[in-house]
């Protein structure tokens, strides 16, 4: 096995060219991707009629003054447009929530997304980090609100990535609290939060927290990561502050178009939600069954371990690989050092597929 050091393995989901190569594999090689996140409906059937008669709108510069995507968003949550501010994709709602606390200082609850701690490094915060607890990866809420008493901001990522571990609402509600006393804000990520069961969302806490920044991605869920297309929700104070630091024409024409007929789709948010009922955790517990360790997830996506070093986890990487089975490699999450792959929730023929792989892995 052609073993690769931390550094050169790719910091997202996703990339294929590069694993590819490094493997051996021809760059045709048939892959199903199970290393990004998204979701394996595709992109909403009426997208491209649209895109083709949006089409005139890239001939202007997106209006600064159009805020219909603004209300469309603060109408699906129940806040002002006041409190809303469209981003780039998901990444740059986390570099603008870091730039609101710019040479200050930040922790990061980890395992957790990389780009937190780049985006703080990027404004220069100095980072302190607090670990999730054991292969269940639960929150010390105490020990997380001993910690906000050293730090300006804290990242949260809410369920977590890659751990697919959602914290407790009421854990949230005494680090808000505890916030209120050290002057801190949380920034709560849920990128992936409409794959939870139930509603999961935060948003009503806005009204009694002026410290909670959330995040969000409207790209996973719909299946347009190429687009990018995200959103931040806050105290008006911090999303003014935000949007002062935010670079001109930051989100495209055509992204800015897409907000409204996007979360008008009932129709697609209830077929996303009999896929999710039929995949988890049937597919969680039958990798399990396997005899894997499985973290348990409220995401479109898992853990997926075996007591094992690096090593073991890079070698079951390359097996699926040459199967056509792209995973995720955890050597870019600290506290999980590669000895994890984290596998998205697809269909049920590339699931199928996947738990044969697994299951031939495991036979002796």
């Amino acid at each position: 096995m052609n073993r690769l050091s931390p550094p050169d393995w790719p910091r997202h989901g996703g990339r294929r060219a590069p694993l590819l190569a490094r493997f051996g594999l021809p760059q045709d090689h048939p892959l199903i991707d199970f290393s990004a996140n998204l979701n394996p409906l595709g992109p909403p059937a009426w997208l491209g009629d649209w895109l083709g008669e949006a089409a005139g709108r890239l001939a202007d510069y997106p209006d600064p003054d159009d805020d219909r995507a603004r209300r469309a968003i603060a109408a699906r949550e129940g806040l002002t447009p006041e409190q809303v501010l469209p981003t780039n994709g998901g990444a740059e709602a986390i570099y603008l929530a870091a730039a609101l606390h710019a040479g200050g200082r930040a922790l990061v609850i980890e395992p957790t997304f990389g780009e937190y701690r780049r985006a703080c490094d990027h404004y220069g915060l100095a980072v302190a980090s607090l670990a999730l607890c054991g292969e269940a990866f639960r929150l010390d809420v105490a020990a997380t609100e001993r910690a906000l008493a050293e730090v300006d901001v804290a990242f949260l990522c809410r369920p977590n990535n890659p751990t697919g571990t959602l914290v407790p609402r009421q854990a949230i509600e005494r680090l808000l609290a505890r916030g209120r006393e050290t002057g801190t804000t949380l920034v709560v990520d849920e990128a992936f939060v409409d794959f939870t069961d139930g509603d999961e969302r935060l948003t009503p806490l806005l009204a009694g927290a002026p410290n909670l920044l959330l995040l969000r991605s409207l790209t996973k869920l719909f299946d347009l990561p190429g687009l990018r297309l995200g959103y931040l929700l806050g105290a008006p104070a911090l999303v003014r502050g935000a949007r002062a630091r935010q670079m001109p024409w930051s989100v495209n024409a055509l992204a800015l178009g897409l907000v409204a007929p996007l979360l008008a789709d009932a129709d697609y948010l209830a077929r996303t939600r009999d896929w999710l009922a039929g995949q988890r955790p049937a597919m969680p517990e039958a990798v399990r069954e396997l005899g894997y360790d499985v973290p348990p997830t409220q995401a479109n996506y898992f853990l997926l371990g075996g007591r094992w070093q690096a090593q073991e986890a890079e070698a079951l990487f390359a097996f699926l690989l040459r199967r056509g089975l792209l995973a995720r490699h955890t050597h870019s999450f600290p506290g999980l050092d590669g000895r994890w792959l984290r596998l998205a929730l697809r269909d049920g023929p590339d699931n199928a597929r996947l738990l044969a792989a697994l299951a031939e892995w495991r036979r002796p």
